[in-house]
Protein backbone atom coordinates (compact mmCIF):
# COMPACT_ATOMS: atom_id res chain seq x y z
CA UNK A 1 0.00 0.00 0.00
CA UNK A 2 1.32 3.44 -0.95
CA UNK A 3 1.99 6.00 1.77
CA UNK A 4 -0.87 8.24 0.60
CA UNK A 5 -3.26 5.25 0.77
CA UNK A 6 -2.11 4.48 4.32
CA UNK A 7 -2.68 8.13 5.20
CA UNK A 8 -6.20 8.02 3.76
CA UNK A 9 -6.87 4.83 5.72
CA UNK A 10 -5.83 6.61 8.92
CA UNK A 11 -8.07 9.52 7.94
CA UNK A 12 -11.08 7.17 7.80
CA UNK A 13 -10.16 5.83 11.23
CA UNK A 14 -9.97 9.35 12.67
CA UNK A 15 -13.31 10.27 11.10
CA UNK A 16 -14.91 7.22 12.71
CA UNK A 17 -13.40 7.74 16.17
CA UNK A 18 -13.36 11.52 16.67
CA UNK A 19 -16.86 11.83 18.14
CA UNK A 20 -16.40 8.87 20.50
CA UNK A 21 -13.14 9.83 22.19
CA UNK A 22 -13.72 11.60 25.54
CA UNK A 23 -10.19 12.35 26.79
CA UNK A 24 -6.71 13.48 25.82
CA UNK A 25 -5.23 10.08 26.75
CA UNK A 26 -7.71 8.29 24.50
CA UNK A 27 -6.82 10.72 21.70
CA UNK A 28 -3.12 9.87 22.12
CA UNK A 29 -3.53 6.10 21.98
CA UNK A 30 -6.29 5.93 19.35
CA UNK A 31 -5.29 8.70 16.94
CA UNK A 32 -1.90 10.27 17.58
CA UNK A 33 0.26 7.19 18.17
CA UNK A 34 -1.02 5.49 14.97
CA UNK A 35 -0.05 8.64 13.04
CA UNK A 36 3.55 8.38 14.17
CA UNK A 37 3.55 4.63 13.57
CA UNK A 38 2.64 5.51 9.99
CA UNK A 39 5.81 7.63 9.90
CA UNK A 40 7.88 4.56 10.77
CA UNK A 41 8.48 5.15 14.49
CA UNK A 42 8.19 2.43 17.12
CA UNK A 43 5.84 4.20 19.51
CA UNK A 44 6.49 1.55 22.18
CA UNK A 45 10.25 2.04 22.21
CA UNK A 46 11.21 4.90 24.58
CA UNK A 47 14.62 5.15 22.90
CA UNK A 48 12.77 6.27 19.79
CA UNK A 49 9.42 7.65 20.90
CA UNK A 50 9.69 8.91 24.46
CA UNK A 51 6.52 9.85 26.39
CA UNK A 52 6.55 12.50 29.10
CA UNK A 53 9.87 13.97 27.99
CA UNK A 54 11.31 16.33 30.61
CA UNK A 55 11.99 19.85 29.28
CA UNK A 56 13.01 22.17 32.12
CA UNK A 57 11.89 25.75 31.44
CA UNK A 58 13.85 28.43 33.32
CA UNK A 59 13.33 28.04 37.06
CA UNK A 60 10.53 25.54 36.42
CA UNK A 61 11.85 22.00 36.70
CA UNK A 62 10.17 18.82 35.59
CA UNK A 63 8.09 20.38 32.79
CA UNK A 64 6.83 17.56 30.60
CA UNK A 65 6.30 17.39 26.85
CA UNK A 66 3.84 14.68 25.81
CA UNK A 67 6.29 12.99 23.43
CA UNK A 68 9.76 13.46 22.01
CA UNK A 69 11.06 11.62 18.98
CA UNK A 70 14.62 10.66 19.86
CA UNK A 71 17.74 10.06 17.81
CA UNK A 72 21.10 9.14 19.32
CA UNK A 73 19.73 9.95 22.76
CA UNK A 74 18.64 13.48 21.84
CA UNK A 75 15.20 14.87 20.96
CA UNK A 76 14.74 15.84 17.31
CA UNK A 77 10.97 16.52 17.38
CA UNK A 78 8.81 17.62 20.33
CA UNK A 79 5.11 16.72 20.28
CA UNK A 80 2.40 18.40 22.32
CA UNK A 81 -0.89 16.48 22.25
CA UNK A 82 -4.42 17.68 23.01
CA UNK A 83 -7.87 16.13 23.10
CA UNK A 84 -9.43 15.78 19.64
CA UNK A 85 -12.35 17.98 20.66
CA UNK A 86 -10.09 20.91 21.57
CA UNK A 87 -9.00 23.77 19.36
CA UNK A 88 -5.22 24.12 19.01
CA UNK A 89 -5.29 27.91 18.92
CA UNK A 90 -4.87 28.29 22.69
CA UNK A 91 -2.01 25.85 23.13
CA UNK A 92 0.87 27.02 20.92
CA UNK A 93 2.49 28.94 23.81
CA UNK A 94 3.04 25.74 25.79
CA UNK A 95 5.08 24.14 23.03
CA UNK A 96 6.77 27.51 22.50
CA UNK A 97 8.14 27.39 26.09
CA UNK A 98 9.58 23.91 25.67
CA UNK A 99 11.13 24.47 22.25
CA UNK A 100 14.06 26.70 23.23
CA UNK A 101 15.21 24.45 26.08
CA UNK A 102 16.10 21.40 23.96
CA UNK A 103 18.12 20.51 20.87
CA UNK A 104 14.97 19.69 18.89
CA UNK A 105 14.55 21.79 15.74
CA UNK A 106 10.91 20.85 15.13
CA UNK A 107 7.77 20.96 17.23
CA UNK A 108 4.37 19.43 16.45
CA UNK A 109 1.12 20.54 18.06
CA UNK A 110 -1.80 18.19 17.44
CA UNK A 111 -5.23 17.11 18.58
CA UNK A 112 -5.08 13.95 16.47
CA UNK A 113 -6.96 15.63 13.62
CA UNK A 114 -4.96 18.76 12.88
CA UNK A 115 -1.14 18.66 12.92
CA UNK A 116 0.82 21.91 13.08
CA UNK A 117 4.55 21.75 12.38
CA UNK A 118 6.84 24.46 13.78
CA UNK A 119 10.52 25.36 13.57
CA UNK A 120 12.68 28.47 14.16
CA UNK A 121 12.74 30.27 10.81
CA UNK A 122 12.31 33.78 12.22
CA UNK A 123 14.77 33.62 15.12
CA UNK A 124 17.22 30.83 15.93
CA UNK A 125 16.26 28.60 18.90
CA UNK A 126 12.93 30.41 19.27
CA UNK A 127 9.86 28.68 17.90
CA UNK A 128 7.94 30.64 15.27
CA UNK A 129 4.47 31.88 16.14
CA UNK A 130 3.05 30.37 12.96
CA UNK A 131 3.51 26.80 11.71
CA UNK A 132 5.31 26.21 8.44
CA UNK A 133 3.00 23.28 7.73
CA UNK A 134 -0.53 22.42 8.80
CA UNK A 135 -2.36 19.21 7.93
CA UNK A 136 -5.95 18.18 8.55
CA UNK A 137 -6.54 14.43 8.49
CA UNK A 138 -10.23 14.98 7.75
CA UNK A 139 -9.32 16.77 4.52
CA UNK A 140 -6.47 14.77 2.97
CA UNK A 141 -4.55 16.35 0.08
CA UNK A 142 -2.20 14.36 -2.14
CA UNK A 143 0.66 16.76 -1.39
CA UNK A 144 0.47 15.79 2.30
CA UNK A 145 2.32 12.59 1.45
CA UNK A 146 5.25 14.52 -0.03
CA UNK A 147 5.67 16.70 3.07
CA UNK A 148 5.07 13.96 5.63
CA UNK A 149 7.56 11.63 3.95
CA UNK A 150 10.26 14.09 5.02
CA UNK A 151 9.40 13.31 8.65
CA UNK A 152 9.44 9.55 8.12
CA UNK A 153 12.01 7.74 10.25
CA UNK A 154 13.77 6.32 7.18
CA UNK A 155 14.11 9.66 5.39
CA UNK A 156 14.25 12.27 8.16
CA UNK A 157 16.89 14.88 7.35
CA UNK A 158 16.88 18.07 9.38
CA UNK A 159 18.63 20.15 6.73
CA UNK A 160 16.29 19.09 3.93
CA UNK A 161 13.17 19.90 5.96
CA UNK A 162 14.53 23.22 7.19
CA UNK A 163 15.53 24.28 3.65
CA UNK A 164 11.99 23.79 2.36
CA UNK A 165 10.17 25.01 5.49
CA UNK A 166 10.51 28.72 4.71
CA UNK A 167 9.11 28.42 1.18
CA UNK A 168 6.37 26.11 2.40
CA UNK A 169 5.35 28.46 5.24
CA UNK A 170 5.01 31.56 3.09
CA UNK A 171 3.58 29.66 0.14
CA UNK A 172 0.77 28.37 2.35
CA UNK A 173 0.11 31.84 3.78
CA UNK A 174 -0.02 33.34 0.28
CA UNK A 175 -2.44 30.64 -0.86
CA UNK A 176 -4.67 31.27 2.16
CA UNK A 177 -4.60 35.00 1.47
CA UNK A 178 -5.46 34.51 -2.21
CA UNK A 179 -8.23 32.06 -1.36
CA UNK A 180 -9.76 34.66 0.94
CA UNK A 181 -9.50 37.37 -1.73
CA UNK A 182 -11.14 35.10 -4.31
CA UNK A 183 -14.02 34.53 -1.91
CA UNK A 184 -14.35 38.06 -0.53
CA UNK A 185 -11.85 40.68 -1.76
CA UNK A 186 -10.76 43.10 0.98
CA UNK A 187 -10.87 46.89 0.57
CA UNK A 188 -7.06 47.10 0.49
CA UNK A 189 -6.84 44.40 -2.16
CA UNK A 190 -9.45 46.14 -4.33
CA UNK A 191 -7.62 49.46 -3.91
CA UNK A 192 -4.42 47.82 -5.12
CA UNK A 193 -6.17 46.43 -8.22
CA UNK A 194 -7.87 49.76 -8.92
CA UNK A 195 -4.55 51.62 -8.66
CA UNK A 196 -3.56 49.84 -11.89
CA UNK A 197 -6.83 50.06 -13.82
CA UNK A 198 -8.87 53.00 -12.48
CA UNK A 199 -7.75 56.61 -12.56
CA UNK A 200 -10.56 58.12 -10.48
CA UNK A 201 -10.72 58.69 -6.73
CA UNK A 202 -10.99 55.40 -4.81
CA UNK A 203 -13.89 56.29 -2.50
CA UNK A 204 -15.67 53.63 -0.45
CA UNK A 205 -18.59 53.66 -2.88
CA UNK A 206 -16.20 53.05 -5.80
CA UNK A 207 -14.53 50.20 -3.90
CA UNK A 208 -17.92 48.61 -3.14
CA UNK A 209 -18.94 49.03 -6.77
CA UNK A 210 -15.84 47.19 -8.02
CA UNK A 211 -15.93 44.41 -5.41
CA UNK A 212 -17.99 42.01 -7.52
CA UNK A 213 -16.08 43.00 -10.67
CA UNK A 214 -12.75 42.13 -9.05
CA UNK A 215 -14.12 38.89 -7.62
CA UNK A 216 -15.57 37.75 -10.95
CA UNK A 217 -12.43 38.74 -12.87
CA UNK A 218 -10.15 36.79 -10.55
CA UNK A 219 -12.32 33.68 -10.59
CA UNK A 220 -12.69 33.84 -14.37
CA UNK A 221 -8.93 34.10 -14.74
CA UNK A 222 -8.41 31.03 -12.51
CA UNK A 223 -10.97 29.11 -14.57
CA UNK A 224 -9.18 30.06 -17.80
CA UNK A 225 -5.85 28.87 -16.40
CA UNK A 226 -7.41 25.55 -15.37
CA UNK A 227 -8.94 25.08 -18.79
CA UNK A 228 -5.57 25.74 -20.42
CA UNK A 229 -3.94 23.15 -18.15
CA UNK A 230 -6.62 20.57 -18.96
CA UNK A 231 -6.33 21.24 -22.70
CA UNK A 232 -2.55 20.97 -22.52
CA UNK A 233 -2.75 17.71 -20.57
CA UNK A 234 -5.18 16.21 -23.09
CA UNK A 235 -2.88 17.15 -25.96
CA UNK A 236 0.15 15.66 -24.22
CA UNK A 237 -1.77 12.42 -23.70
CA UNK A 238 -2.59 12.25 -27.39
CA UNK A 239 1.04 12.61 -28.39
CA UNK A 240 3.62 10.28 -26.90
CA UNK A 241 6.66 12.45 -26.41
CA UNK A 242 10.16 11.02 -26.65
CA UNK A 243 12.80 12.58 -24.43
CA UNK A 244 16.06 12.58 -26.34
CA UNK A 245 19.25 11.68 -24.47
CA UNK A 246 21.46 14.67 -23.84
CA UNK A 247 24.68 12.91 -23.02
CA UNK A 248 26.40 14.59 -25.94
CA UNK A 249 24.70 17.94 -25.54
CA UNK A 250 27.22 20.80 -25.35
CA UNK A 251 26.89 22.77 -22.14
CA UNK A 252 26.61 26.02 -24.05
CA UNK A 253 23.38 25.02 -25.76
CA UNK A 254 20.56 27.43 -24.87
CA UNK A 255 17.01 26.29 -24.33
CA UNK A 256 14.48 28.05 -26.51
CA UNK A 257 11.95 30.18 -24.72
CA UNK A 258 13.72 29.57 -21.39
CA UNK A 259 12.20 32.74 -19.99
CA UNK A 260 8.75 31.16 -20.31
CA UNK A 261 9.64 28.08 -18.27
CA UNK A 262 8.04 27.91 -14.84
CA UNK A 263 9.52 25.39 -12.43
CA UNK A 264 6.70 23.94 -10.32
CA UNK A 265 6.72 23.28 -6.56
CA UNK A 266 6.34 19.57 -7.35
CA UNK A 267 9.56 19.65 -9.39
CA UNK A 268 11.39 21.42 -6.57
CA UNK A 269 10.14 18.76 -4.14
CA UNK A 270 11.43 16.08 -6.51
CA UNK A 271 14.84 17.76 -6.53
CA UNK A 272 14.99 17.67 -2.72
CA UNK A 273 13.97 14.00 -2.72
CA UNK A 274 16.95 13.19 -4.96
CA UNK A 275 19.20 15.35 -2.74
CA UNK A 276 17.99 13.38 0.24
CA UNK A 277 18.82 10.11 -1.53
CA UNK A 278 22.31 11.49 -2.26
CA UNK A 279 23.04 12.40 1.35
CA UNK A 280 24.60 9.00 2.11
CA UNK A 281 27.12 9.56 -0.69
CA UNK A 282 28.14 12.88 0.88
CA UNK A 283 27.62 14.78 -2.37
CA UNK A 284 24.16 16.36 -2.08
CA UNK A 285 25.68 19.83 -2.45
CA UNK A 286 26.92 18.89 -5.92
CA UNK A 287 23.39 18.35 -7.21
CA UNK A 288 21.65 21.03 -9.28
CA UNK A 289 18.65 21.05 -11.57
CA UNK A 290 17.77 22.30 -15.04
CA UNK A 291 14.20 22.84 -16.21
CA UNK A 292 14.00 22.64 -19.99
CA UNK A 293 10.23 22.85 -20.19
CA UNK A 294 9.92 19.41 -21.79
CA UNK A 295 11.45 17.74 -18.75
CA UNK A 296 13.01 18.54 -15.38
CA UNK A 297 16.61 17.35 -15.18
CA UNK A 298 18.75 16.79 -12.07
CA UNK A 299 22.47 17.16 -12.72
CA UNK A 300 25.72 16.26 -11.04
CA UNK A 301 28.18 19.15 -10.71
CA UNK A 302 25.89 21.33 -12.88
CA UNK A 303 27.05 19.33 -15.92
CA UNK A 304 24.41 18.37 -18.51
CA UNK A 305 26.63 15.43 -19.53
CA UNK A 306 26.26 14.10 -16.01
CA UNK A 307 22.51 13.96 -15.60
CA UNK A 308 21.25 11.84 -12.72
CA UNK A 309 17.61 11.59 -13.72
CA UNK A 310 14.97 13.40 -15.72
CA UNK A 311 11.37 13.83 -14.74
CA UNK A 312 8.22 14.48 -16.71
CA UNK A 313 5.53 15.52 -14.24
CA UNK A 314 2.97 17.22 -16.48
CA UNK A 315 -0.55 15.87 -16.74
CA UNK A 316 -1.62 12.41 -15.61
CA UNK A 317 1.31 10.53 -17.15
CA UNK A 318 4.44 10.98 -15.03
CA UNK A 319 7.81 9.40 -15.80
CA UNK A 320 11.34 9.16 -14.46
CA UNK A 321 14.22 8.65 -16.90
CA UNK A 322 17.52 7.15 -15.72
CA UNK A 323 20.78 7.08 -17.73
CA UNK A 324 22.37 3.74 -18.60
CA UNK A 325 26.12 3.20 -18.78
CA UNK A 326 25.97 2.92 -22.58
CA UNK A 327 24.59 6.50 -22.78
CA UNK A 328 21.10 5.18 -23.46
CA UNK A 329 18.27 5.74 -20.98
CA UNK A 330 15.49 3.84 -19.21
CA UNK A 331 11.96 5.17 -18.77
CA UNK A 332 9.74 4.23 -15.82
CA UNK A 333 6.17 5.39 -15.07
CA UNK A 334 5.51 6.89 -11.63
CA UNK A 335 2.24 7.85 -9.96
CA UNK A 336 3.72 10.71 -7.94
CA UNK A 337 7.11 12.03 -6.87
CA UNK A 338 7.14 9.75 -3.81
CA UNK A 339 7.77 6.91 -6.27
CA UNK A 340 11.24 8.36 -6.88
CA UNK A 341 12.24 6.52 -3.69
CA UNK A 342 11.51 3.25 -5.54
CA UNK A 343 14.56 4.00 -7.71
CA UNK A 344 16.84 5.03 -4.85
CA UNK A 345 19.45 2.36 -5.58
CA UNK A 346 19.47 3.18 -9.31
CA UNK A 347 20.01 6.86 -8.52
CA UNK A 348 22.84 6.09 -6.10
CA UNK A 349 24.57 3.98 -8.76
CA UNK A 350 24.36 6.84 -11.28
CA UNK A 351 25.78 9.32 -8.78
CA UNK A 352 28.55 6.87 -7.87
CA UNK A 353 29.58 6.63 -11.53
CA UNK A 354 29.99 10.40 -11.70
CA UNK A 355 31.43 11.28 -8.32
CA UNK A 356 33.25 8.32 -6.80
Amino acid sequence: MDFIDELKQLSKRVETLKDRIPTEEATKTSMIMPFFQLLGYDVFDPNEFLPEFTADVGIKKGEKVDYAIMKDGKPIILIEAKWCGESLDKHGSQLFRYFGTTSAKFGILTNGIVYRFYTDLDEQNKMDNKPFLELNLLDIKDWYAVELKKFHKDSFDEETIFNTASELKYSNEIKQFMAQQLKNPSDDFIKYILSHVYSGVKTQSVIDKFRDVVKKSLNNYISELMNEKITSALKSNETVEQVEPEAEEPESKEVKNESRIETTPEEIEAFYIVKHIARELDCKDKLTYKDTGSYFGILYDNNTRKWICRLKLDGNNKYIYLPKEDKDQEKFPIENIDDIYNYEENIKKVIARYGL
